[in-house]
């Protein structure tokens, strides 16, 4: 039978081949699309109107993926930041503001500049897989995990996000230089290839937070951590606020960067016009995290009968806004297919957007425009060297890998 536009999008299959921008347009038109047990919301507008209202649309209610969370597992899933509604959700969000503040950041940038310049100038071939590195050294430094330790981040977050990559759900790196306590808590580690997602599904990250913490009590420094371990937090609120920086603190940048590379390998003008005007790096960024959008939806659930756009949905329903189609709404972007360094309709939603607006985004900004900063400085551009392997996900728009080298000239 021919797939419907509904079954391209839901697919995970799909997006090994690319996003299916085609199949989001269309529905676009048709807005407010009922897809299997959800309503699917692709235009802006009400993509934002979504999300700036929990009173109506909760992130709490049913949390934010669109498979709904085992009954054993949904009260604890609740008690993670990104599934909670104001006021919850407000007085943990505000547990974590400082070490995300504009200064905050600006105490970091140097060392993000220098670690990106690293990076970028010791290229390996594989920029997607290279690049990696700069998110779990950041996250590292900001939330207090020892640097010899980030290849957990990364496992952790290749299990969680990939779990519908076979590449990515067992995912495991070299164990070299860690910690004690990183070897302890892999001796947990599940390989039967359970959920992820659920609470006993990560038994490895949830004992590495107890006993890092446990430091941290001890021996505090000037990490999010340590201050957690000064807040009125409960077992569940720590175990989940650790689980979402592990992942959701990585994975967003750490597909972003070589989605905004593609995005200039695939524009070799617009990538040649920013390296002839750096000032339009800032402006540039914005248009890579629109034009790849690395979260691709959320889902919440509404909680009392409401319309959108004419479309009556009732209390109990599952409402899953989709980015990747809002930040390409001919309504909102000129052009939107069209890659555009020099855009400054940046009213994207990768950040999301009202009390869920992403609380790193300075931070990813900074990261991004460091790295491609120091692409800019490279001799030469940089060109495709192979085939781009896709992350098999409907979920996060993920690179797994990127070949690629410096031109070679004429």
């Amino acid at each position: 039978m021919p797939r419907t536009d509904a079954d391209l999008i839901v697919d995970p299959d799909t997006y090994t081949s690319g996003v299916p921008h085609d199949a989001l347009t269309r529905l676009r038109e048709k807005n407010v699309v009922r897809i299997d047990d959800f309503w699917a919301v692709f235009r802006h507008e009400d993509v934002r109107t979504v999300l700036k209202t929990p009173s109506v649309f909760s992130s709490h209610r049913g949390a934010t993926q669109i498979r709904d969370p085992l009954p054993a597992d949904l009260a604890y899933v609740q008690r993670m930041m990104l599934n909670q509604d104001p006021p919850s959700h407000t007085r943990l969000r505000r547990m974590l503001t400082r070490a995300f503040t504009p200064r905050a950041v600006a105490r970091l940038e140097d060392r993000i500049r220098s670690n990106a310049r690293e990076i970028v100038h010791g290229l390996s071939g594989d920029f997607a897989s290279d690049v990696a590195d700069l998110p779990l050294l950041t996250l590292a430094d900001v939330f207090g995990v020892p640097r010899c330790d980030r290849a957990l981040l990364y496992d952790w977050s290749n299990r969680v996000i990939g779990f519908q990559d076979p590449d990515y759900a067992l995912s495991s790196s070299s164990t070299a230089g860690m910690t004690d306590m990183a070897l302890a808590a892999l001796e947990l580690r599940p390989d039967d290839g359970r959920d992820p997602r659920a609470r006993d599904g990560m038994p490895d990250l949830y004992a590495y937070a107890h006993a890092l913490g446990s430091y941290k009590r001890s021996s505090p420094g000037d990490d999010v951590l340590s201050n957690l371990m000064r807040e009125d937090v409960s077992l569940e609120e720590f175990e989940n606020l650790f689980w979402l920086f592990s992942v959701a603190g990585n994975e967003t940048l750490r597909n972003g960067i070589p989605g905004g590379m593609i995005a200039l390998l695939s524009h070799p003008r617009e990538y040649e016009r920013l390296r002839a005007d750096r000032s339009l790096l800032p402006l540039a960024v914005e248009e890579m995290l629109r034009w790849w959008t690395p979260v691709m939806h959320f889902r919440r659930t509404c909680v009392q009968d409401t319309s959108l756009s004419g479309q009556e949905i009732h209390a109990g329903d599952k409402v899953v806004a989709w980015f990747s189609s809002a930040n390409r709404d001919e309504r909102v972007f000129t052009e939107p297919d069209r890659f555009d360094v020099g855009r400054r309709e940046a009213d994207h939603l990768s950040f999301g957007h009202g009390p869920h607006f992403c609380l790193g985004a300075q931070l990813a900004r900074t990261q991004m425009r460091a790295v491609f900063d120091a692409v800019l400085d490279l001799p030469a551009m940089l060109e495709l060297d192979g085939e781009v392997s896709r992350l098999r996900s409907n979920f996060q728009n993920g690179v797994k890998h990127l070949p690629v080298r410096m031109c070679r000239g004429d």
